[in-house]
């Protein structure tokens, strides 16, 4: 068995738990990544303690992952699963005092992120691995407060984090390598599917991709070449059912036929001097909002937020099963 080195703590404290043997995650923030977290965390068997400072968040906290389970009894619960195993603190300081991992979820923004860091820096036990949910900011600009940085990654998910497996690791410049692997290894075990990145790049990999789609899909509504429900049925009806199996470059493998991505690249290189993207983002005036958020309207079709993540989280376990990735009965599940 391959041993995960722990980053270091300071001289004379306590050495962190292996990946393996983390019981009690903390997650700070409880909006929609931050709840999603916590149902993760939960379903997986640990005991999870949470701490927001909007005076609703246990009520808000406990709605979403009661809304979440019926997902996740489908994905499957592990052994000893359960919503009482939530404990919402009143301080920061209490739901970080027995932490053996760290979740951190707030919102996106540079100065609050820096001053939370380095508050869980200063609350979390010695040597306990801190994650931020961040979806762009490198680590490297949040760090810059926390006394011990070494112990601070990006562990970036997609939403909603207790259906959609993703996970993007990676450090910042003062990060110690050894939390990017401990890390690591601690989302392979609690079920997640795991990138360690070996560098910063903005927006990481994933949100760099479906950025370039969401500019592009925001030009054609802006001039008026394709409305909201023509962009959706165009992935859903086409490549995204491709996707859902393989990502993009292997796709584009497939189209060379024998000779592979080298004929792809021969046959349709020339192509990608055509004027086919934008990828500069449009401005989005009034009348790009008006219409792309109609658009959204129209398409919901008198379905609620909640009917929509319902018949998401339904569609998205579906395709786990018919892909072979999630077992298709409970008798599977047994095996």
């Amino acid at each position: 068995m391959t041993v995960i080195p722990s980053p270091t703590p300071p001289p004379g404290s306590p050495a962190p738990c292996a990946p393996e043997d983390v019981r009690r995650v903390a997650c700070v923030g409880a909006g929609v990544i931050g709840g999603g977290w916590a149902a993760h965390f939960l379903a997986r068997g640990y005991d999870v303690t949470a701490w927001d400072p909007a005076p609703d968040a246990a009520v808000r906290l406990r709605r979403l992952i009661a809304a979440a389970w019926p997902a996740l009894e489908q994905l499957g619960l592990a052994d000893g699963a359960s919503q009482d195993r939530l404990t919402v603190t009143a301080t920061l300081e209490a739901a970080l005092a027995d932490a053996q991992f760290v979740q951190e979820s707030a919102p996106e923004k540079l100065d609050l992120k820096r001053d939370l860091l380095a508050r869980l820096d200063a609350a979390a036990p010695a040597g306990t691995v801190i994650a931020s949910s961040t979806s762009g900011y490198p680590m490297t600009d949040m760090q810059t407060e926390a006394a011990d940085p070494g112990r601070l990654v990006v562990g970036h998910p997609f939403n909603p984090p207790y259906l959609i497996p993703l996970v993007e690791v990676v450090g910042g410049e003062r990060t110690d390598p050894a939390a990017v692997e401990w890390a690591s290894r601690f989302y392979e075990v609690a079920g997640k599917s795991v990138i360690a990145m070996d560098r910063e790049v903005p927006g990481f990999i994933a949100n760099r991709l479906q950025e370039a789609l969401w500019r592009e899909a925001l030009h054609m509504v802006a001039n008026g070449e394709a409305t909201v429900a023509e962009i959706d049925a165009s992935i859903t009806e086409g490549p995204g059912l491709r996707w859902a199996v393989m990502g993009p470059m292997l796709t584009f493998a497939l189209a060379g036929g024998e000779g592979g991505m080298a004929h792809m690249l021969d046959h349709f290189g020339p192509s990608l001097k055509s004027p086919w993207t934008r990828l500069e983002a449009p401005e989005l005036d009034r009348a790009l909002y008006e219409a792309v958020v109609a658009g959204c309207d129209e398409a919901a079709d008198g379905r609620s937020i909640a009917d929509l993540v319902a018949e998401r989280d339904r569609g998205v376990i579906d395709i786990l099963r018919a892909t072979g990735r999630l077992p298709r009965s409970a008798e599977e599940a047994t095996r």
